[in-house]
């Protein structure tokens, strides 16, 4: 079988980049996490708290929250004392998107994402249906 052109440095240049698995946070520091990110959505009156476990779902946090609001400016407010409170804690500082007052804010703690979503669009993106444990369960 003839070779394929090229040097082994090019093939792999071609082939992109391999999936790397992030390695799970240390279980206290994730736990703290999560319940510092709890503890500031009941403060700020968050309906429906939900978590997910992504650890071997996904490659870019362990866990993902999903919390409603029913106004804007509450998904603001929760944003911003949420990124107050993480830095008080000693966390790293969240990167935080859409709390300009849209429907939806994503905020990446790091290991934990957050979603604040007003009803509507809590309904209409589904999260707990895609990244839940349903998906996991073969089909009947």
């Amino acid at each position: 079988m003839p070779k394929a052109p090229g040097t082994p440095r090019k093939k792999a240049t071609i082939a992109g980049p391999r999936p790397q698995r992030r390695a799970a946070a240390e279980p206290s520091k994730l736990d703290r996490l999560q319940a510092l990110i709890l503890a500031s959505l009941e403060d700020d009156k968050a309906e429906a708290i939900v978590t997910l476990d992504l650890v071997g779902k996904a490659s870019f946090a362990d866990r993902m929250m999903i919390a409603t609001g029913l106004v804007d400016r509450q998904i603001s407010a929760m944003a911003t004392h949420l990124e107050t409170k993480l830095r008080e804690a000693g966390f790293a500082r969240p990167q935080i998107e859409g709390a300009t007052g849209t429907d939806w804010v994503l905020i990446d703690a790091g290991d934990i994402v957050v979603h604040l979503f007003k009803p509507d669009a809590r309904a209409l993106y589904a999260l707990e249906k895609m990244w839940g444990a349903d998906l996991d369960e073969p089909a009947a």
